[in-house]
């Protein structure tokens, strides 16, 4: 990758202090022409680095400028280190670069930035699961953000039907382990599950990607966009107190508490896409929870009861358990 390339050549530099595209070529294993390119890109970039012609000549940094971390305060570095120490218990990259990380620190830094590096750690499998890998899909993708280059997907909608288009890949979001791509498209910006696209074809054009794009931001509105039609419907439920924090954990940012009413009970409301998907979610609570309002998920709750009543109305008599004989 050449972003990799580019970060071995500032450190080449910065620890040999002058270096030749030769030099570089082989050290890199590239050719002299692609060494060559690097060192003018870094320059064309703003880097100061700067050429010296003649014998004995290559390329320095002006001034003896640095790429190291020496310029972190000990608070900084313990920050830093605290958010790439639990990244590297499940990836190799992550801790190969939290090696280098820490040989780049200041002597006096360095207990302690290994130490907050290794205060946490990250466990991505649910107990009962086998381990949990990244899919392959997000490695392509992430490559073609980076190098800026169109992709051709094969994808599966919510109707799994399959389309195929070209699109312009501008970033990969891990949104509660669920991967998603947002990518440019003649519509303009679209969200992609990664786990519904079929197959990624990486192609040689460059990505269009608008100049004023930031991935965090665009995210931003994915989510609001998200979060307004998740809370499409919303409903007045009556439920003991204690029950509330179980309401919280399903329905999230959409479970809103008003207060406790005479009889003890607490008045919440909550929210979901349509009727259905809350009363869904509230069926099994039984006469344990009241549906104040509105009359279109009392409606749904009806329809669940009777659908459920004529399939077992027949098991009027519980069955008895079975013996086991010794």
């Amino acid at each position: 990758m050449r972003a990799d390339r580019l970060v071995a050549v500032l450190l080449l530099m910065q620890s040999r202090g002058r270096v030749t595209a030769a030099e570089l070529a082989e050290e890199l294993e590239v050719s002299v022409a692609t060494a060559r390119r690097d060192l003018e890109a870094l320059a064309a970039a703003g880097i100061p680095v700067y050429p010296q012609p003649g014998r004995g000549g290559g390329w320095s940094l002006v001034g003896g400028a640095r790429t190291d971390l020496s310029g972190l305060s000990a608070a900084e570095a313990q920050a830093l280190f605290l958010l790439v120490g639990p990244a590297a218990a499940v990836s190799g990259e992550a801790k190969t670069a939290l090696r280098k990380l820490v040989r780049a620190l200041p002597q006096s830094f360095r207990a302690d930035a290994e130490a907050a590096a290794g205060a946490t750690m990250i466990d991505p499998t649910r107990w009962g699961e086998r381990d949990r890998r990244r899919p392959e899909m997000v490695g392509l993708l992430q490559s073609a953000v980076v190098r800026r280059r169109k992709v051709r997907l094969t994808y599966a909608g919510k109707a799994r039907q399959r389309t195929e288009r070209l699109v312009d890949p501008w970033g990969l979001v891990d949104k509660d382990e669920i991967w998603y791509l947002l990518a440019g498209t003649e519509r303009g910006q679209r969200t992609f599950r990664v786990d519904r696209i079929i197959e990624a074809e990486p192609t040689d054009e460059p990505t269009d990607r608008p100049d004023d794009f930031t991935l965090a931001a665009a995210w931003q509105e994915v989510v609001g966009e998200m979060e307004e039609r998740r809370s499409r419907t919303w409903a007045t439920v009556l439920i003991e107190p204690r029950f509330v924090r179980i309401l919280r954990t399903h329905f999230g940012r959409h479970c809103h508490t008003e207060g406790d009413l005479e009889d003890g009970r607490a008045r919440v409301r909550l929210a979901a896409p349509t009727p259905l998907d809350i009363a869904r979610n509230l069926a099994g609570w039984g006469t344990m929870i009241e549906v104040v309002e509105p009359r279109s998920v009392q409606a749904e709750l009806a329809r669940i009861g009777t659908e459920l009543a004529g399939r077992y109305t027949e098991l009027d008599t519980p069955a008895k358990p079975a013996v086991l004989k010794r």
